[in-house]
């Protein structure tokens, strides 16, 4: 069983930004973060929308939070 629970995405950009992330440019529903040492992530989800366990730990590899940021 995966230890990530299902998130709202607002959850998710706030849980990155407590971790270090920052919004560098924003067009629509599509965020790039940018954090120093990190490559840029693209995060491309509306506020309410729910993620799941599988993408969360996609995320999760791309930007180094763990289920205990959120």
């Amino acid at each position: 069983m995966s230890q990530w629970r299902a998130a709202r995405a607002r959850e998710v950009l706030a849980a990155l930004t407590r971790a270090g992330w920052e919004v560098k440019r924003e067009r629509g529903s599509h965020r790039t973060l940018a954090r120093e040492g990190w490559a840029d992530y693209t995060f491309a989800f509306h506020d309410s929308e729910e993620i799941g366990p599988v993408m969360l730990s996609r995320i999760s590899r791309k930007t180094g939070i763990t289920p205990d940021d959120l």
